[in-house]
């Protein structure tokens, strides 16, 4: 359980962050990056979801993610270190309901004949913005974990790789499965 009485504390003043484990890192370190972007793109799933009154389904699966998202900044805000007590983590379970409901959603889609541009209606629109964010945050997870006693979960990395997956393929369902999809025409303004 976690209670937040106080909003400020002050302690940030000095350019640094606490992570989960009480150790104090500049707010520019890459581990606070990871997890701030992972929120970021928790934000703009947010906003995806004020557009999705006629597609219930998706809005449900974007609550899940949602929650899925704070259990993984959780996993990043804690570096796994052997012989500490473990915390929350992101599993593969979690992976796994992604796989499930980009195949879910994928079925429905009209198969792609081009690269799709991000736009069509707004719900689209947001979830391309929202895949984008979601690529950075796995970027910066990939690069974090490629440094020496940064730990960072395979099956977290796996989430992040795999909901942009779903974001992409939530786009198209938005997008009435495909049908409203903006695709790109190579060299269409020469």
């Amino acid at each position: 359980m976690v209670v937040l009485n106080r909003i400020y504390t002050r302690t940030g003043d000095d350019g640094t962050t606490a992570l989960g484990n009480g150790e104090r890192r500049p707010k520019f370190d890459l581990r606070v990056s990871a997890y701030g972007t992972v929120d970021e793109t928790n934000a703009a799933i947010g906003v995806v979801r004020l557009h999705l009154a006629d597609a219930p389904e998706i809005d449900a699966m974007l609550g899940l993610i949602q929650n899925d998202l704070f259990d993984l900044g959780a996993d990043l805000a804690v570096p796994q270190r052997e012989g500490k007590a473990e915390r929350l983590r992101v599993v593969a379970s979690q992976v796994d309901r992604l796989e499930r409901d980009i195949d879910t959603l994928n079925e429905r889609l009209s198969p792609l004949t081009s690269f799709v541009l991000p736009g069509g209606t707004p719900a689209a629109a947001h979830l391309h913005v929202a895949r984008t964010i979601c690529r950075r945050a796995e970027r910066i997870m990939a690069e974090l974990a490629g440094k020496p006693d940064e730990p960072v979960s395979e099956a977290a990395i796996r989430y992040m790789n795999r909901l942009s997956d779903f974001l992409f393929v939530a786009s198209r369902a938005a997008n009435r499965n495909g049908a409203g999809d903006v695709l790109w025409v190579p060299g269409q303004n020469r």
